[in-house]
This record gives C-alpha cells, structure tokens and sequence, in this order.
C-alpha cells in the first residue's frame, strides 16, 4: 500500500472538511471511537491509518474494508492535518452520519426518550449521549441549537454511543414531542428545584424527558408541553447539576423503576 506523505494531497481537504461538521459527512478519531463505528454498521468512507496496527486493530481495518471503505496509510506529519486533536491515536476515518426518524425513538415501548434543549457544550452532548445508551434510553432527541452529537468532540465524549441508539437532531423537536404526547408519551421537564423528587415521579409509562442546556435551562415552550417536572434533590447548597449528571441520575432511575416496578405510594407526578 502507497504512503500518503503529502499534507495536500486531497484527503487532507476531505478530512478537514468534514471535521467543521454540518454535512452528511462526519470524522471518527480514534481506534475505539471507529470500532464502535463499524461494530455498528456505520458506512465508513476513508479509512487512514499511521504505523502498524495490532491485530484487533488489523482486523477493524479489514472489516471496514469489506464494508466498502477506502483504507489508505498515511505519514504521521499527513495524519496531524487529518485529524483534529492534539495526539492523534494513529487512526482517523471520515463516515456517512446515522439518521433516524422521529418513531424510531420509541421503539421498543415503554418509550424512554430523553430530549435536549441547547446542550451547547460538545462534551456535554456527548456524554448526554453516552449515559442515554448506558440507561437504555429508546432514543435521543436534540434541538439544532445544541452540538452536533457527531461532531468529532461530541464524539469522543459520547464514547461511540450515539451508534448504538437513534438519535435525531431537529429543528422543531416541540413538533415531534407534542405528536408523541398525543399518542400517549408523558413529557416530564427536569427542573433544578420545585419539580416531583425524581425518587416519586412514575416513569413506568412512556415518557420523554426535557433537559435544558448550561446556564438558561429550558424555554417556556418547551417547559408549556410538559405534563409534569422533575428534579434531582441536592444540597442546597448547590445550585444545579452539570446537564450529563442530571440525565445519568433521571435515566438510571427511570431504568431501576422499570426493573423493580413503581411502588403504589407513587402519585402521578403531575403538575
């Protein structure tokens, strides 16, 4: 296999192109952020790999191969220009973004969605992510005025996990959750004080939740379309939680309800 050793050679441009986002087109940095990739069936499109793989590594890249991706090696002064961070881990691919449609997310019932409202830090979206997949969330819903969740640094956050549940970015993600509460999905809003303790709110039921970004939380319309809110109780002496913190604790509570079942002392967590 020939060497790409020149920084303008024209993956350099593909690279960097899909590095800015906003295109159908996403970057994968790093062996274990492309192995879920191609776990997942992903369409990886350019594979470039700097210096011998292990044998796991070896066997990602003919996988990938198979599938239909174009695998070329590359110097480590043109794997710097491909890649985006600051140690590149000897591997960088570019591959088409997973799209999901709005019923897919709750499937399988009972519906466990959790929907972002301005998550505008990429690590923040990203282990929003991880920790929705972690839970078993059904899906993952996004406004467009939080990070791209595959953008390259939302991607490493989410640690491969946006390939392993549907997730959809939407501009008018109120449409999509006012269509599901028509059809039986309870809309909860996570609030950082006066909601239903999370430990007495029911999400037994199909249920979507409404987290809110750093600093503002959520719009009123998002907050009109709730039928109940929740928080997490704290300390008062602390204001509220990192927005990834709050979704591992509402969705892993949601999760140890469903695999206990609600007690009978529970209300209906209504407003």
């Amino acid at each position: 296999m020939t060497v790409i050793t020149s920084r303008h050679h024209p993956i350099v441009r593909e690279f960097r192109d899909a590095a800015r986002g906003g295109g159908p087109v996403m970057l994968l940095d790093g062996w274990h952020v492309i192995t879920e990739a191609v776990n997942a069936g992903v369409t990886v499109e350019t594979l470039a790999v700097c210096g011998p793989p292990t044998r796991a590594e070896q066997t990602v890249i003919d996988r990938a191969g198979r599938d239909g991706a174009h695998v070329v090696e590359v110097s480590g002064a043109v794997l710097n220009a491909l890649s985006p961070v600051n140690s590149p881990t000897g591997v960088v691919a570019t591959a088409r973004k997973p799209v999901a449609e709005a019923p897919a997310l709750l499937q399988p019932s009972p519906a466990l969605v959790l929907a972002g409202f301005g998550i505008q830090d990429p690590g923040n979206a990203g282990a929003v992510i991880r920790a929705a997949a972690a839970a078993g969330a059904t899906g993952v819903l996004l406004d467009d005025a939080t990070a791209d969740p595959w953008g390259w640094k939302a991607l490493r956050a989410s640690m491969g996990a946006v390939f392993h549940l549907p997730v959809m970015r939407s501009r008018s993600p109120l449409t999509s959750l006012g269509e599901w509460r028509t059809s039986g999905v309870r809309v909860i809003a996570a609030v950082p004080r006066g909601g239903v303790p999370m430990y007495e709110m029911d999400f037994n039921t199909p249920v979507a939740i409404l987290l809110g970004g750093e600093g503002p939380g959520l719009a009123d319309e998002a907050m009109d379309l709730a039928d109940a809110s929740v928080t997490v109780p704290m300390s008062h002496a602390i204001e509220s939680l990192n927005v990834a913190v709050a979704a591992a604790l509402i969705l892993y509570e949601a999760r140890r309800q469903r695999a206990l079942g609600a007690p009978k002392s529970f209300g209906e967590g209504g407003r």
